[in-house]
């Protein structure tokens, strides 16, 4: 399968190497064909990885990956176009934050409204589904970094694209059991507001290795 990601940055180039790994192709998408990133992983990729711009990663790919940071994640989608996302799904990795003088995280948008509303609402025929935001880069493409049970979480309007991002999300490692399904897009809005929680989590374990793990009483 043809992946195109739209973000050069840790979480772009991790999720690219994993899907290289699992015989998938890739090309990485930047603002401008000279972004020094995109084509460095490129020239290590091998022959199915490639570098591109924005839009050349959204017209190569079948699925798509919003790894930018999610206060720029219109911007780099309409400089795709909605016609290159049209019936695709759109796997939705990106956090809105926001930083204040102090150093202080907020999130913008917040509470009534998410990023990955914000896309479905643009461009209402890709088949947008939020996941993998609420974990490091390494833990999102190999769970066993964190021993035991922990969670991944989905949400998303369309369940044929959430059932289908699920069966990808196995083959990075994820049992099925882990895979907590939110329901519709709206879901996105508790999913990215779980972020800054995770940064002072960060800070206390000092380390990404962590997870998230839910267990229900019935």
């Amino acid at each position: 399968m043809r992946f195109g990601i739209i973000g050069t940055g840790t979480v772009g180039r991790t999720l690219a190497d994993k899907l290289l790994s699992l015989g998938h192709e890739v090309t990485l998408g930047s603002r401008s064909k000279e972004n020094s990133a995109a084509t460095t992983w490129a020239e290590q990729a091998g022959p199915h990885g490639h570098g591109g711009t924005f839009a050349e990663a959204a017209a190569f790919g079948e699925w798509i990956v919003n790894a930018t940071a999610g206060t720029v994640s219109l911007q780099a989608l309409r400089a795709v176009g909605g016609e290159s996302l049209a019936g695709k799904i759109l796997v939705d990795v990106s956090n809105p934050l926001v930083f204040s003088p102090e150093g202080e995280v907020g999130l913008d948008p917040v509470a009534t409204d998410s990023v990955g509303e914000q896309i479905q609402r643009e461009f209402p025929q890709a088949r947008v589904v939020k996941a993998l935001n609420t974990m490091s880069a390494p833990v999102m493409v190999d769970p066993g970094r964190v021993p035991g049970e922990h969670n991944l979480f989905l949400a998303g309007d369309d369940p044929g694209a959430k059932a289908e991002v699920a069966l990808l999300l196995a083959r990075f490692g994820w049992p099925t059991g882990s895979i907590i399904d939110l329901g519709d897009i709206k879901g996105a809005r508790g999913l990215e507001m779980l972020m800054p929680f995770w940064l002072r989590m960060m800070g206390h374990f000092d380390s990404v290795d962590f997870n998230y793990s839910f267990r229900s009483a019935g």
